[in-house]
C-alpha cells in the first residue's frame, strides 16, 4: 500500500482505468438487478454475527483467547485485501484535475466572491425556473426511484465528452439503514464489496439528486469526496430535468458560500441576502431535517470517518468535501462553461 501510495500514474492507468471498470460493472451486474440493497444486508448480517463472536468470546471467559484473536485478525486482513482490490485503490489515483487539465492554484477572495455570485444567480433562475415565485419553496415531484433512474441521463451526456465518466448499468438504491444513516449524518455511502450506491431514502427532495449523482460518480472510481462531488455536480448539472439542475446549483452554492463565510463575512452578508426566499426556506428545511437527528454518538461516527478519510489519502479528513470549490473556479474559469 506505500508503494501504491506513491505511484499514483500506475494506479491511474492499471487499476482506475485499467481492471477497475470491469470490477465496477461486473458488480453492478450480479448486485444492481436486486431490488434491496444486498450490501446493507451484509452489514446487517456481519452486525450480528460480531455480536454473536463478542457474545461467545466473553460466554467462555476467553478460553483460547489467543487463537480468536489470530482468527479475527485473519478475517479483518481479508476484508481489508478486498476493499482495496474491488474499490479502495481509487483513493490513490491521479488528481482529477489532472485528467481535466485544469490549473486548481490556490484561489484568491475575489475570485471565491465571484464564483458565489454567479452561482447565486444561477440558482435563483433556476429556483424561479421552477416555482415562478421568489418566495415559494421547490417542491421534487419525483419519487426516489425515478430520481435514481433520471440521474442516469446527466452521465451518459458528460460521457459523450469524456469517457472518464461513462456509467453503465443499474442505478443508485435506497438504503436499507436509511434510519441509522440519518443519526449519524450521511446522505448515502458506496459499498465497496457490493459496488452498490446506497441512498438514505429519507433526506429532502432536493438534494437527492445531487446525493445520487454524488454516489454514482463513487460507483466509476472517484473515491475522493471533493472529486466525488464535482463529478456529481457535473452529472446533475448535465441533466435536462429542471430539479436536478437546481440540486447542482443548490449544492455548489452551499460549498461556496460556506468558503466565504470562513473568508469574508461582509461579502457573505451580502451575497446571502440575494437568495430567493424559497431557497432560504428550502435551506431551513434541509437544516432542521439533520438537527432532528442530532444525537450524542453523531460526532463519534464523523470522527471515525474524518480519521478513515485521513488514512486514505485525504488529508483534510471530512473537510475534503469543501474542497471542491476549487474544482469549481476552474471549471467556470472555461469560458464556454459560464452561461
Amino acid at each position: 500500500m506505500k508503494w501504491i501510495e506513491f505511484n499514483p500514474s500506475f494506479v491511474e492507468n492499471y487499476y482506475s482505468r485499467g481492471i477497475y471498470p470491469y470490477i465496477s460493472s461486473l458488480l453492478r451486474l450480479l448486485f444492481g438487478w436486486i431490488p434491496f440493497s444486498f450490501g446493507d444486508l451484509i452489514i446487517l448480517l456481519f452486525s450480528l454475527y460480531l455480536i454473536y463472536i463478542i457474545y461467545k468470546i466473553v460466554s467462555t471467559r476467553f478460553i483460547n483467547m489467543l487463537s480468536k484473536i489470530f482468527e479475527i485478525t485473519a478475517f479483518i486482513s481479508i476484508i481489508y485485501f478486498l476493499f482495496y482490490l474491488l474499490w479502495g485503490l481509487n483513493y490513490f489515483r491521479e488528481p482529477l484535475n489532472k485528467n481535466l487539465k485544469y490549473k486548481t492554484t490556490s484561489y484568491s477572495d475575489e475570485e471565491l466572491v465571484d464564483l458565489t455570485k454567479y452561482l447565486v444567480f444561477k440558482l435563483n433562475e433556476s429556483h424561479l425556473m421552477i416555482t415562478k415565485s421568489d418566495s415559494l419553496n421547490v417542491i421534487v415531484p419525483h419519487s426516489n426511484h425515478d430520481i435514481y433512474i433520471l440521474a442516469k441521463e446527466g452521465y451518459k451526456k458528460l460521457a459523450d465528452n469524456n469517457s472518464l465518466f461513462t456509467y453503465k448499468y443499474l442505478r443508485a438504491k435506497n438504503s436499507l439503514i436509511s434510519v441509522f444513516q440519518s443519526y449519524n449524518g450521511t446522505s448515502g455511502y458506496l459499498n465497496p464489496f457490493t459496488g452498490e450506491a446506497q441512498v438514505n431514502r429519507l433526506i429532502p427532495k432536493t438534494i437527492l439528486p445531487t446525493t445520487t449523482t454524488h454516489e454514482m460518480a463513487h460507483q466509476i472510481g472517484f473515491a475522493a469526496e471533493n472529486e466525488a462531488n464535482f463529478v456529481g455536480f457535473l452529472a446533475a448539472l448535465s441533466n435536462n430535468d429542471p430539479y436536478f439542475k437546481y440540486s447542482a446549483y443548490r449544492m455548489a452554492t452551499r460549498y461556496a458560500i460556506f468558503e466565504l463565510y470562513k473568508r469574508d463575512k461582509d461579502s457573505f452578508e451580502i451575497i446571502y441576502k440575494s437568495l430567493n426566499q424559497g431557497i432560504l426556506t428550502d435551506f431551513k428545511s434541509s437544516t432542521d431535517f439533520w438537527n432532528s437527528y442530532k444525537n450524542p454518538f453523531e460526532p463519534m461516527v464523523k470522527k471515525g470517518y474524518n480519521a478513515y478519510l485521513k488514512s486514505n489519502k485525504q488529508t483534510n479528513g471530512i473537510n475534503s468535501y469543501n474542497y471542491v470549490v476549487d474544482l469549481l473556479i476552474s471549471y467556470f474559469k472555461t469560458p464556454h462553461n459560464k452561461i
